[in-house]
């Protein structure tokens, strides 16, 4: 038996539609625990993607990682699940190593593919320069599936929903605000991303990178030295320190490809790069590399990929 988790407070993300596939791919028998507002219809869909039954508890907020651990090891319990699967994202990280330690059951954190016929499982090393294998000796185990490394497929119809409380306890956290980052596509769940650095001279030429992103609809993002100097958003800052992604299609403009920042889009499958400079690091990172100048190849960029799709219509 798999038990996954996902947190539905905004709805079902892509990343919960991954899970649910790994774990139908690991088990005939996947059911699932959420909490968040979703309704029970949106939430009977992933039966589509391998879900065998869902169950949800309306009364967990998810800010509270100890009682979200709390909640999952009930539930794994209650079904006598060997396997529990998360996203490795904010409640991944925060959620699944509790859960280790409540479950005893080794974690596997960061996975990029279906476990081998040994059952060992594929990981991200070294900020991603490398990869590994990691082989669990307990009985149970708990495995972080990295964003964006399957793709969710259907196989099946609408599931049973059912609601479920009491198993978690009380929060011991008061959130007192939230603020949530602006845009339409959360960069972790991105297929495609254009990112910019201090190339572009000033936060008053980003407009020519938004074009782009939204006639390719692509997320946007930064180099760390954009943020701290306040051209962009602190969320958009892709790298080591700041958010790590694996995009289908990573276009950096005007980065010169810092370690730091590498490490956080190295998973990305292609990598295209436009600097002036020759010599910049990146180009060694890239698929696909142009020399010239931001200010004149990106606007043709964006006039190709217009009329590209206006040809598909």
């Amino acid at each position: 038996m798999v038990l996954v988790y996902i947190n539905s407070t905004t709805g079902l993300s892509k990343a919960a539609l991954e899970t649910v596939t790994y774990g139908k791919k690991l088990s005939g028998d996947v059911t699932v625990i959420t909490n968040g507002s979703a309704s029970n219809e949106q939430l009977a869909q992933l039966g589509e993607y391998g879900a065998s039954k869902v169950l949800v508890d309306r009364s967990v907020d998810g800010e509270d990682p100890q009682q979200l651990a709390r909640l999952v090891a009930a539930v794994a319990d209650q079904v006598s699940a060997s396997t529990v699967i998360f996203s490795h994202d904010i409640y991944g990280k925060a959620v699944a190593p509790r859960l280790s330690v409540r479950m005893k059951a080794g974690l596997v954190a960061g996975a990029i593919a279906i476990p081998e016929a040994d059952g060992s499982v594929k990981v991200n090393v070294f900020s991603g320069k490398a990869v590994g294998y990691v082989k669990v000796a307990s009985a149970k185990q708990i495995i972080s599936l990295l964003p964006n490394s399957i793709q969710p497929e259907k196989t099946g119809s609408a599931c049973s929903v059912e609601e479920t409380s009491g198993l978690a306890g009380a929060s011991a956290i008061s959130v007192l605000e939230t603020k949530k980052p602006e845009g339409n596509i959360p960069l972790p769940e991105a297929e495609l991303v254009v990112s910019a650095g201090r190339g572009l001279k000033g936060p008053e030429n980003w407009g020519m990178i938004e074009e782009l992103a939204t006639a390719l609809g692509a997320a946007t993002a930064c180099s760390r030295p954009v943020a701290d100097i306040g051209w962009r958003p602190h969320h958009e800052h892709v790298g080591q320190t700041g958010v790590a992604i694996r995009p289908n299609l990573y276009i950096a403009v005007g980065i010169s490809g810092a370690i730091q920042h590498l490490a956080g889009v190295n998973g990305s499958k292609v990598i295209v790069v436009v600097n002036t400079d020759t010599e910049a690091p990146f180009f060694k990172a890239a698929d696909y590399g142009v020399v010239g100048d931001a200010f004149e190849v990106i606007p043709r960029l964006t006039e190709a990929v217009k009329r590209f799709k206006a040809t598909q219509h």
